[in-house]
């Protein structure tokens, strides 16, 4: 019996216009962040870089061939593991994302 994750997580990559949506988001938070960076000078904006490497990565997933369903595995688990250290810090160290 094949178990939820290997279903869910090591599926085919769904392509299309869902990947492009992700990447375009993480180019959108790339904007952002330089916004944050360059203009204001302010370090403030430390998890949008987070952000940004959680959806490109699974952005890049996504957009990865059918047969190619290992390494979209990874880089999905890659970019929930992003994602979850990110939420991780915001409760037990809010000060080193400028918060």
């Amino acid at each position: 019996m094949p178990s939820i994750v290997n279903e869910i997580v090591f599926s085919e990559p769904s392509g299309g216009p869902f990947a492009l949506v992700q990447l375009c988001s993480a180019l959108v938070m790339s904007g952002l962040y330089w916004q944050y960076a360059v203009v204001e000078q302010s370090m403030s904006g430390g998890w949008l870089l987070f952000m940004i490497a959680g959806i490109a990565l699974s952005g890049i997933a996504e957009s990865l061939p059918n047969n190619r369903r290992r390494a979209t595995g990874i880089l999905r688990l890659a970019s929930i593991l992003v994602l979850t250290s990110l939420l991780a810090l915001l409760f037990l160290a809010p000060e080193l994302l400028g918060m």
